[in-house]
């Protein structure tokens, strides 16, 4: 929650283990099976006969009900994936397979691993492919693209969907079309000549578009139902939006209408609000994934519900365990819906830690809690990198809460609300757990930036240490990863603010090393918060 207690399931837990549902029992089940695949794909790999240089990656399972089963793998050879070496074996119950089938049959044998072209000029020349297509429609339904920019590195991999094995680079170029649809698509190219092997767009549902109050003009993945287009995103996991009317029960109702077009960009138009949460869902159900592998909140595939227009004069939003959704008020005089996107990635961010660490909501614990949605907000803010919302260091800055345009609360010096620490004391686990979470905050933002005065995408900085030492930073995408491990592999609910230093050291010697620079910056930079 931004200003109060999250609201999450506890009463209950704590009487008495519920029941697993029906769902998360068929996702047990799924993991169990897909975990048998995964032991069995060097065997099976071996019984395929394939090369020394291939092995397989499991990468789903079926299960019928008599027992046969289908075990989807993905193969790498000599650890490049192989676009089209994808195959499926099927099994009888007793594990005596029954069949395969390959994408593609041809063996796998290439005289070298070594490209011709380096993977900067594969990325340049596959967004130069893409950027030729302005002006030009893909499909009869596409619009122009505009603002191509290439997303990562170009990745080597071997293309063998033609039969024909060869190395390529696989390059993800992305942009937004003229009516505001987003545009992802993937390019193949070969890495002897630079020809392009294959192209395809990523998103394929119902192109919808909005207007958000804080988002803009932003496209939108719908579901059509008969006549109507239904605020539903059955790609990520059938997350959707429904207007409370103001109300504090009921489910609500589904937005939906004939146009595929919703929001206007105004409080007045009810659906405006529903556009911003309903991007927000989605953008930070793909920070997970892009980022961390994630798949959805709980990591089951399952999408997650967004209520807006909770409540009269309601100045908060938040998340709940209970109906796995988060809701958000219409502010003071329900002039000021509380949708800004980092409150987004914020709110469903403690549904992550409810999933995971699920760090008790009081004291130094609650203070971590509190700042892992802080940090994973801005995140989800930085990785939408909108123009109408630039992101940024500070925590609901365009929602107005104080009434005087300031930001709720700055990550680069926490003091800076008048209430937030910035550094650690004895006392800091007295606080209200949104001003200890300034500790955590400060840290972050260290070892994402560095300390001292600077400029972050337009907006000014100057970050203080506790020890006066000065730290270059790591960036931030480095920095969630660590916190990330720390809170996924490390914390536990009583982790306090020494357990957190102990954990995201650990989590930086698990992904960059004992001894590498990342290590030493996390060290340094807890000392800086007072944090030894």
């Amino acid at each position: 929650m931004l200003t109060g207690v999250v609201q999450v399931a506890t009463t209950a837990a704590q009487a008495a283990p519920a029941a697993p549902s029906l769902q998360a029992q068929a996702a047990q089940q799924h993991e169990a099976v897909l975990a048998v695949a995964s032991g069995q794909s060097a065997p099976l790999a071996k019984a395929l006969g394939l090369g020394s240089q291939e092995k397989l990656v499991a990468k789903d399972a079926v299960v019928d009900k008599d027992g046969t089963r289908h075990l989807r793998f993905e193969r790498t050879y000599a650890g490049l994936p192989v676009i089209g070496g994808d195959l499926v074996v099927h099994q009888k119950s007793d594990g005596a397979v029954k069949s395969v089938d390959k994408a593609v049959a041809a063996q796998i044998a290439l005289p070298s691993l070594t490209p011709k072209i380096p993977a900067d000029k594969a990325a340049d020349q596959a967004s130069g492919n893409v950027k030729a297509t302005i002006g030009q429609t893909i499909d009869a339904d596409e619009s122009p693209l505009a603002d191509v920019h290439q997303v990562g590195k170009a990745q080597l991999v071997v293309w063998a969907t033609d039969g024909t094995p060869r190395l390529a680079y696989r390059t993800t170029v992305e942009g937004v079309r003229a009516d505001g649809t987003p545009s992802a698509q993937i390019l193949v190219t070969d890495a002897a000549d630079g020809k392009v092997l294959s192209t395809h767009e990523k998103i394929e549902t119902a192109a919808g578009t909005g207007t958000g109050i804080f988002v803009g003009k932003v496209g939108l993945n719908t579901n059509q139902n008969g006549s109507q287009y239904e605020l539903k995103d059955t790609s990520r996991g059938g997350q959707s939006t429904v207007d409370m009317s103001n109300s504090e029960s009921g489910s609500g109702s589904l937005f939906a209408n004939t146009s595929n077009s919703f929001g206007d960009g105004t409080n007045g138009n009810r659906e405006s609000a529903a556009v911003d949460a309903q991007f927000g869902a989605a953008t930070t159900w793909d920070f997970y994934k892009s980022a961390f592998g994630r798949n959805g909140i709980r990591n089951d595939g399952v999408g997650a519900l967004s209520r807006v227009h909770y409540g009269s004069n309601y100045v908060n939003a938040f998340w709940s365990d209970d109906c796995f959704c988060m809701s958000y008020g219409d502010g003071s005089g329900d002039a000021a819906p509380l949708t800004e996107i980092d409150v987004a990635g914020h709110e469903m961010s403690h549904g992550v830690t409810a999933a995971t660490a699920a760090l008790n909501y009081s004291g130094e614990s609650g203070g971590l809690n509190e700042a892992t949605s802080d940090i994973m907000g801005t995140m989800v803010e930085w990785y939408a990198n909108l123009p109408s919302n630039p992101p940024n260091y500070q925590i609901g800055e365009l929602i107005n809460l104080r009434g005087d345009g300031s930001p709720l609360r700055y990550m680069d010096q926490p003091s800076k609300d008048g209430s937030s620490a910035d550094y650690w004391d004895a006392n800091v686990g007295n606080l209200d757990v949104h001003y200890s979470s300034g500790v955590a905050n400060h840290f972050f933002y260290l070892l994402s930036e560095g300390s001292g005065a600077k400029t972050v995408n337009g907006f000014s900085y100057n970050s203080p240490t506790a020890d006066g030492s000065s730290l270059a930073g790591i960036g931030r995408d480095k920095a969630a990863q660590i916190w990330y491990k720390a809170l996924t592999a490390y914390f536990t609910s009583t982790t306090d603010y020494a357990g957190a230093r102990t954990a995201t050291l650990s989590a930086a010697s698990d992904l960059y090393g004992a001894n590498s620079a990342e290590y030493n910056a996390v060290a340094a930079t807890w000392t800086a918060v007072n944090v030894n």
